[in-house]
């Protein structure tokens, strides 16, 4: 016969839960373990955290990934949310055990590496490393327990690397642009040609609708006002036409009625 498993531990799809009330306050949450005995010990940590936040004043230790998890929750109202969930989920196979004073750039110097040797760019490792720190930043700063305890004592400084790798930018000449949206297709290529003549980003051309658009009689135009929630900055925009993306959108009026850019492919015939 097995031995019996600790009161507060549930085991759900393989990994060890905690499930228990310590000193009246309700704990819920994952140990990250497949092996009782090393949720055991997390469990018994957490106690021994919990009693010493309670009757010491002791500021309780939490792991990366809950304060990750905080953040998501709280931020999914960003237009960039997407990016954010796919660092962390990158980071958490090398910090998201670690408690919050344990996160800092040598314990992120795995991740650096790893991404390095994949031939990630500098860029791109920036960008998971400046959202470590803003979750640090807010657990030193902004988030407490109901004992008034900031989350971290101090954030730790995560530094930036300088970027040395990345491509030159190189605007296409007018040769170049005419043989680019001639090798597209139709509906890809008036797209292409409503964005470089607009400057707006992709999924605003993806996105954009009729119903956006606002018609100026006096100057026999019209612009389109981008509702701010398909901005990336969350304000909204307004996309003033010159003539080549205004024949661009009279060429795909009346398509359809909702959508201004749209494809539907043809089934094969056999």
């Amino acid at each position: 016969m097995g031995r019996k498993r600790t009161p507060g531990l549930r085991n759900r799809n393989g990994i060890w839960h905690i499930d228990k009330q310590i000193f009246g306050k309700t704990i819920c949450e994952s140990t990250g373990e497949s092996e009782l005995e090393a949720a055991e010990l997390i469990l018994a940590r957490r106690i021994d955290e919990i009693r010493q936040t309670k009757f010491f004043g002791i500021r309780p230790k939490r792991i990366f990934r809950e304060a990750a998890t905080r953040f998501l929750e709280e931020n999914t109202h960003l237009a960039s949310i997407r990016d954010y969930a796919m660092h962390l989920k990158q980071l958490d196979p090398f910090i998201g055990n670690l408690s919050l004073d344990n996160v800092h750039m040598e314990t992120l110097q795995p991740f650096i590496d790893g991404r390095k040797e994949k031939g990630i760019k500098i860029k791109s490792i920036n960008l998971a490393l400046a959202v470590v720190r803003r979750i640090l930043n807010l657990s030193a700063r902004l988030w407490r327990d109901e004992n008034g305890f900031t989350w971290l004592g101090t954030a730790p400084l995560i530094q930036m690397f300088a970027v040395t790798d990345a491509r030159r930018p190189h605007p296409l000449s007018w040769d170049e642009q005419h043989r680019l949206f001639k090798a597209l297709p139709d509906h890809l290529a008036r797209m292409c040609l409503f964005k470089v003549n607009t400057g707006c980003r992709e999924q605003e051309v993806c996105k954009l609708k009729w119903d956006w658009e606002v018609k100026i009689p006096e100057l026999n135009a019209s612009v389109f006002l981008i509702p701010r929630e398909f901005v990336k900055n969350r304000e909204e925009r307004i996309v003033v036409l010159n003539r080549v993306s205004r024949s661009v959108i009279e060429e795909v009026r009346g398509k359809d009625p909702e959508f201004v850019f749209t494809y539907k492919q043809k089934r094969d015939e056999h």
